[in-house]
């Protein structure tokens, strides 16, 4: 009878119909203040998306309706008379649920700040290792203090608890070594940046453009099309040469003439090299000499700067270069050396050929000097 006496009590549904006016007139007050500043900020940063206006605007559109009914209901429990465990029960209930829109707001944030500057300003691609792993940093603490506070206002020691994952971040860590490495060399290319999307590099055998930085592995396609996957790691511990850096390009050439060319005509190759290369436009000459005496050929060696970075573009120049020296080269009448080996026999006459098939004409006897000659037959 007690409890049925408690269900027909009319202070109790006096209580209960007042918590839920209250409740729907709170919320509907809560809701329409959220989006009276929502749509203002919106308006204020239309068609300017990296100010703050924008970010705030974004960051409160993230309100969760749920917890926004959630508050209203605690607002309204406060207006009847509750026994002291449930007000000990409400102050929780607040703590929690506050706890969980401040961290959605703060997710959203950082959310919002690593897609700004990965997209940038202008479209283009601004460090997105450096910014992903921040804000997955950020992320990971974030909610991590957000339920170590929750589980701390409930009364849960979480002393043990840090204790036990601390011990368990170390086995874990101990477990994914080789990822963390790449994880850890993923941040260095962030900060140190010796390359970035875009650039064409060559390491080992490998050359071709960044695709993408992850935080495990680099993509890069390379110069026959395929794309070549490249841990962090094993990428960090290469040289690697980036191209996309090189404003311009020193060539080093060599060519020979042969033994034959007078010494003159030999002056006046080095003339001409330096004429033919000055001619040339986005050239700047540096040197031409005559570097040494080779086993077939008097070898020259020179070296101009060509004043682009593209490399289809320096081929066009060397092979111009190449033709103009070809017609220099005969206009001297300077022959190219080509290998060759003189054969020189000691003794007083020629050996005796003979080949298949021709008439042999009579060998006169030879005297005992003529003996010792080489005979070929």
């Amino acid at each position: 009878m007690e409890q049925w006496n408690i269900w027909f009590d009319r202070d109790l549904w006096i209580a209960i119909g007042i918590v839920v006016v209250a409740t729907a007139a709170i919320y509907t007050v809560l809701r329409a203040l959220v989006g009276i500043v929502h749509k203002r900020l919106t308006t204020w940063s239309k068609g300017q998306d990296g100010n703050w206006q924008h970010f705030v605007a974004v960051v409160i559109g993230r309100t969760n309706r749920t917890l926004l009914l959630a508050f209203s209901l605690l607002l309204a429990l406060r207006l009847p008379d509750l026994p002291g465990s449930w007000q000990a029960a409400l102050s929780h209930t607040w703590f929690v649920a506050l706890a969980l829109q401040i961290a959605l707001w703060v997710d959203t944030g950082v959310r919002l700040w690593s897609r700004s500057l990965v997209v940038g300003k202008h479209g283009g691609s601004y460090n997105p290792v450096m910014t992903t792993i921040i804000s997955i940093m950020v992320l990971i603490v974030v909610w991590s203090v957000m339920l170590l506070s929750i589980l701390a206002n409930l009364g849960v020691d979480i002393t043990a608890l840090v204790a036990s994952l601390g011990v368990g971040g170390i086995a874990v860590a101990l477990a994914v070594q080789t990822v963390l490495s790449d994880v850890f060399a993923s941040l260095s290319i962030g900060v140190d940046k010796p390359f970035e999307i875009g650039d064409f590099v060559v390491f080992g055998e490998v050359a071709g453009s960044i695709e993408h930085i992850g935080l495990k592995t680099t993509r890069i396609r390379s110069l026959s099309g395929e794309q070549v996957v490249c841990a962090n790691a094993d990428l960090l511990r290469q040289i690697v040469h980036n191209y996309k850096r090189m404003d311009t390009r020193r060539i080093v050439f060599k060519f020979g003439i042969s033994y034959d060319t007078p010494s003159d005509k030999v002056r006046q190759v080095s003339e001409r090299v330096g004429e033919i290369i000055r001619a040339t436009p986005k050239t700047q000459f540096d040197r031409a000499h005559f570097l040494g005496f080779d086993e077939s050929q008097l070898t020259f060696e020179v070296v101009y700067i060509v004043q682009s970075s593209d490399y289809n573009q320096y081929m066009d120049i060397q092979q111009e270069i190449n033709l103009q020296l070809l017609d220099a080269l005969r206009e001297l009448d300077v022959r190219f050396a080509l290998p060759r080996r003189d054969l020189r026999l000691v003794g007083e006459r020629m050996p005796t050929l003979k080949v298949a098939g021709l008439p042999q004409q009579a060998e006169p006897e030879a005297d005992d000097q003529d003996q010792r000659l080489p005979r070929f037959s």
